[in-house]
C-alpha cells in the first residue's frame, strides 16, 4: 500500500479565451468563501454583473502571461508534480487537481480513495497562508467530496507553512540564484489582498479582536491564522533570510476587487508612493504564491512596473516564484512527509 499525496492549487481557465475565462470566474467566485453574501445576490452579482464585464478584460490579460503549451500556473503545478513524484520514489503515489476547473478536486480524489493502491491520502493546499477564501475553501470542499463514501481512508489536510523554515530557505535561495539583490534600492513583498470583513470574521471566530493594525506585527497564538499577520511575518522571516537593511522594504497587499475595503497597505499606492520618494529599482517578491500566475506575471511585472515608472522609477523587476526549482521540491517533501 502507498500514501496518496494530492498538490492543490487554485485554478486557471481551460484557454484565454474570453468564454473559458468567464466560465472560470464564475466557478471561482460563486464560492461563498470568496464572495461571502447571500446566495441569490452573489450569483446575481457574479453571473450578471462581475463575469460578463471581467471576462474580456481578463482574458486579455491571460493571453499576455499565456505559454506555447499552456497556462503558466498548470505547467508549473505538472512539473512539481512529477519532480515530487520522483523526489518521494514509489511508496508515494503524487497528482495534482485544482481547487476551480481542471484538473478535477473530485476527479483526483475519486482516483485516490477508489483504486486500492492508496492507504493514506495527504492533500496538501498550496497557498502558504491561511485564508477562508483559498485553504478554508479547499478544506471545506474536500470535506464534502469525501463525506458520502463508503470507507473513508486515513486523510489528512496540512495548514499554514508561511513560517516553515523549509519554505523560507527554498524561496530565499531561488531568489538569490537568479537575482543580485545589490542592484537594488527598494524590496516589495506583494501579498494577494483579501476584504477587510474576511479578516473580521475569523478574528470575531477565534477571539482575536483583530484591529487591523499593530496587532498584526507580531505572531501570536491569538492571530495565528490572521491572514495579515501571517503575512508580515512571512516578510520578517525573509528579511533576516535575505539579510536585508531595515528601511529598505515594505509589505503591502494586491488585487483589490470592488468597493469594499481590503487590508492595507494597497500595493499600487505604495508602488506610487515609493518613486515620489526617489525609488529607482525594486525587486518585487509575491510569497503569497508557489506558482507564477496572472497575479505575478501580469499584474506585478507589467501593470506594478509601468505603474513605477509613470511616477518616477525606473524599474521594477519581479522575483521568480518558487514554481518548479529543485529547492521547492526538497522543501515541499520535507513539509509534506518531513
Amino acid at each position: 500500500m502507498k500514501i496518496g499525496i494530492l498538490l492543490v492549487n487554485l485554478g486557471t481557465p481551460d484557454s484565454p479565451a474570453t468564454a473559458d475565462v468567464r466560465k472560470y470566474l464564475v466557478e471561482f467566485l460563486n464560492d461563498k468563501r470568496v464572495i461571502d453574501i447571500p446566495a441569490l445576490q452573489r450569483k446575481l452579482l457574479v453571473n450578471v454583473i462581475i463575469a460578463p464585464t471581467r471576462a474580456p478584460k481578463s482574458a486579455a490579460q491571460y493571453k499576455e502571461v499565456w505559454t506555447k503549451d499552456g497556462s503558466p500556473l498548470m505547467i508549473y503545478g505538472q512539473k512539481l508534480k512529477d519532480k515530487l513524484q520522483n523526489h518521494l520514489g514509489d511508496t508515494y503515489i503524487v497528482d495534482l487537481a485544482m481547487r476551480y476547473q481542471k484538473p478535477s478536486l473530485k476527479a483526483a480524489i475519486d482516483k485516490m480513495t477508489s483504486n486500492g493502491e492508496i492507504e493514506k491520502l495527504i492533500v496538501v493546499p498550496l497557498y502558504p497562508h491561511y485564508a477562508s477564501s483559498s485553504t478554508g475553501s479547499t478544506v471545506e470542499k474536500v470535506m464534502e467530496l469525501i463525506k458520502n463514501k463508503e470507507v473513508i481512508q486515513d486523510i489528512s489536510i496540512t495548514g499554514p507553512f508561511f513560517n516553515n523554515p523549509n519554505y523560507i530557505d527554498a524561496f530565499a535561495k531561488v531568489i538569490q540564484k537568479q537575482n543580485n539583490i545589490s542592484e537594488y534600492d527598494h524590496f516589495l513583498f506583494s501579498y494577494h489582498g483579501l476584504p477587510e470583513r474576511h479578516i473580521m470574521k475569523g478574528s470575531a471566530q477565534c477571539g482575536m479582536n483583530c484591529k487591523l493594525g499593530d496587532c498584526c506585527n507580531s505572531l501570536n497564538k491569538n492571530n495565528f491564522y490572521c491572514y495579515r499577520a501571517e503575512c508580515f511575518e512571512t516578510t520578517r522571516l525573509f528579511v533576516k533570510a535575505l539579510n536585508l537593511k531595515e528601511g529598505t522594504y515594505s509589505s503591502a497587499f494586491q488585487s483589490r476587487l470592488g468597493r469594499d475595503p481590503w487590508i492595507k497597505p494597497y500595493t499600487d499606492k505604495v508602488i506610487e508612493d515609493l518613486a515620489k520618494k526617489g525609488v529607482k529599482k525594486i525587486l518585487a517578491f509575491s510569497p503569497a504564491f508557489v506558482a507564477d500566475c496572472l497575479e505575478t506575471l501580469f499584474e506585478i511585472r507589467v501593470e506594478y512596473n509601468r505603474l513605477f515608472q509613470e511616477h518616477g522609477g525606473t524599474h521594477l523587476h519581479l522575483a521568480e516564484s518558487l514554481n518548479d526549482n529543485d529547492e521547492w521540491v526538497e522543501a515541499l517533501g520535507k513539509i509534506i512527509v518531513g
